[in-house]
């Protein structure tokens, strides 16, 4: 059925809508996914790596922000091939089954992200607005289940777009309909919001509640409170340029293209805007890297000690951390 759709929309947009895209357009994109490739390549493999020396128990934040970089890195290795798609006319020469998993790789990547940013949205509330109640519950132990559920949630959810039809032939050419996902069925728009909703409530209402916490009063120190809504800030940030344009885009894809009083050069409008915000989402994985930076103590101390040589401040900054029981809260809110 998947596959008669797909041919049957590419039949009817060759037909009464051919698609039109230049060759400055492609080049653009194409040159894009090189620059973000490199940036989130280079930044993400870091950063595993300085989450790797690090010794001793992670913190929860700390943990899902680990996933949050095997969740980046999962997408990136594949942003070359939408590269070369972009850089050849709009031309898919890698077959169907690439196809598949680089569409399958797209939404595993984007859904996994916005849940462990809701993660670290989650944990950052606990720490700060319920620092002594929720110790027992702030432990690594529970953000790794929380994780694994979360990795079986997304890729159980995905898996239908590895086995169903995604490539068509249009003017002699194979185009990979899964990349920019170039169809229109209204019950996308279930799992689209299904998909999207819930982690970015639950991210707008944790730091919501953060926020009012910390202007109502906090035993944070001004510098740790201004690291926060700095954190804040950046997380926001990557929802507002990377997530939130491609959703409401898609959303209005799916309603518009087919409608029959839609102009070709409507329909045309649609598909680019699709193609745009869908290439912003894959900012995130050149982005996140500012939010470990932000989001966890250890991983600024590495950086000092790896690029100031500053041994002296990286034990200061990690010492913190090591403090009994009775002083965890304040060392929770400082993982800022």
């Amino acid at each position: 059925m998947e596959s008669a759709t797909v041919e049957l929309l590419s039949n009817q947009t060759s037909e009464s809508c051919p698609p039109l895209e230049t060759t400055i357009e492609n080049q653009v994109f194409g040159w894009f996914y090189v620059v973000v490739f490199v940036l989130a390549l280079s930044g993400n493999s870091l950063a595993l790596w300085i989450f790797s020396q690090q010794r001793g128990t992670s913190s929860p934040a700390n943990v899902f922000l680990i996933h949050l970089a095997v969740a980046d890195l999962s997408y990136v290795i594949i942003l070359p091939l939408r590269a070369i798609y972009h850089f050849t006319g709009g031309h898919w020469p890698f077959g169907e089954v690439p196809c598949r998993v680089v569409g399958f790789l797209f939404y595993v990547n984007m859904y996994a992200s916005l849940y462990f940013l809701a993660c670290v949205a989650g944990d950052r509330y606990l720490a700060v607005v319920h620092a002594v109640r929720s110790l027992k519950v702030r432990r690594s132990r529970y953000a790794h289940i929380i994780s694994f559920c979360l990795w079986v949630l997304v890729t159980v959810s995905m898996a239908p777009l590895l086995v169903t039809h995604q490539t068509a032939e249009m003017d002699n050419m194979t185009v990979c309909m899964q990349l920019y996902r170039e169809k229109a069925s209204r019950k996308a728009l279930i799992s689209l919001a299904v998909a999207f909703t819930p982690p970015f409530l639950a991210t707008l209402s944790c730091y919501f509640l953060i926020i009012h916490s910390l202007h109502r009063g906090s035993r944070l120190e001004p510098a740790l409170k201004l690291r926060a809504l700095r954190t804040i800030g950046l997380v926001m940030l990557i929802y507002v340029v990377c997530f939130l344009p491609y959703h409401m885009s898609r959303a209005t894809f799916i309603l518009g293209y087919n409608h029959p009083d839609n102009s070709c050069e409507t329909r045309r409008g649609l598909s680019l805007a699709n193609r745009l915000t869908s290439s912003l989402t894959c900012l995130n994985g050149a982005m996140d890297p500012l939010v470990y930076l932000f989001g966890a103590e250890k991983f600024r101390g590495t950086l000092r000690r790896l690029f100031c040589k500053d041994k002296g401040g990286m034990s200061g900054a990690t010492s913190g951390e090591l403090k009994g029981t009775h002083e965890s809260s304040v060392s929770a809110k400082s993982e800022f």
